[in-house]
């Protein structure tokens, strides 16, 4: 007989409002201890010093994070101009100064060129990998960190407000990568001034937005109330960009053993219609495709040669790996 798994089996995604200075991986086992969850992961760093949303999956949500990750990101962010530091936001020590104070007008000029496909140099304090070890930890140790560029995708970038003369408040939307310290950095620059990110939020990424987010309070009045699992979102919430396909009983059980099942014509049709490009984690799912048995999910597979074949299969009624 196998050991017993430690936890209870819990299956969904929570929307956490991350409060500040607790960094990601400290939310995910807090919440994990919360709802004595067996297994638990999140979609998407957010540094200590930032606050908002961070969707944490659990159970069998877990085989859906790389879907999340590749989301739409929006955030909220202000940067204070006048001042750069090591780390680009207010955690760093100040590197250099500049009496420069940019107007609104010179800041809307500047913005066009930092939307779209741009290049980007990644913050020498990130989570990147050089030589198998994270640039923070290089960076903290007091190694010269040298990063390359690369390309980063900007949907929208908008200036909201300036309280006043050293701050501005902005908006951006982007892709998977996007820093927005790089971003604060590289505006500055352009103004001909200083600046880092003096304050961050992260309001949405994917289809996990703030409305659906609980700070750490709620969630321990939810849990202490017994109702904790009343505020997870179901494991198919991060897939809802992917062709749904309604199987039934006894396909959904074939796909659960690992084997394919048989398309009919015109639906084979229409989901090679839906296709679009997506790459996850480097690979193309480009033909993916969520086969779901009424409202639960079975199976993430591909659509191809009139045949649907399981990629990853959910084990709703097995011990999760």
């Amino acid at each position: 007989m196998g050991r017993r798994k430690k936890g209870d089996p819990v299956n969904g995604w929570l929307v956490l409002d991350k409060p500040l200075e607790m960094t990601s991986t400290q939310a995910v086992g807090k919440t994990r201890w919360l709802f004595n969850a067996r297994k638990a992961g999140h979609a998407g760093t957010l540094d200590p010093l930032a606050s908002g949303v961070l969707p944490i999956a659990f159970g069998e949500a877990t085989k859906t994070v790389p879907f999340a990750q590749e989301g739409e990101k929006a955030y909220l962010f202000t940067v204070r101009w006048g001042v750069s530091t090591t780390t680009q936001d207010a955690e760093g020590e100040t590197i250099a100064e500049s009496d420069v104070r940019p107007d609104r007008q010179a800041i809307e000029d500047a913005l066009p060129a930092f939307v779209g496909e741009i290049q980007q140099v990644p913050p020498k304090f990130s989570a990147i990998k050089i030589d198998g070890e994270r640039a923070y930890d290089l960076a903290r140790a007091g190694e010269d960190v040298e990063l390359q560029s690369r390309p980063v995708r900007i949907d929208a970038l908008t200036l909201l407000d300036m309280p006043g003369p050293d701050l501005a408040v902005f908006e951006m939307v982007c892709g998977k990568g996007a820093y927005v310290r790089s971003v604060a950095r590289d505006l500055a620059a352009a103004l001909g001034t200083e600046g880092h990110v003096a304050a961050l939020r992260r309001t949405r990424v994917g289809s996990f937005t703030l409305e659906d987010a609980l700070t750490l309070d709620a969630l321990e009045d939810l849990v202490h109330k017994s109702a904790a699992l009343d505020a997870l979102l179901p494991v198919e919430t991060a897939l809802d960009d992917i062709p749904a396909l309604a199987v039934t009983d006894g396909e959904a059980f074939q796909l659960r053993q690992g084997r394919p099942i048989v398309l009919p014509p015109r639906r084979a049709s229409e989901l090679r219609d839906l296709r679009t490009p997506r790459l996850i984690a480097g690979q193309d799912y480009s033909k993916a495709v969520l086969a779901m048995e009424g409202d639960r999910a079975v199976a993430i597979g591909e659509a191809r040669a009139g045949k649907f074949s399981p990629v990853r299969v959910f084990q709703w009624d097995q011990e999760p790996e």
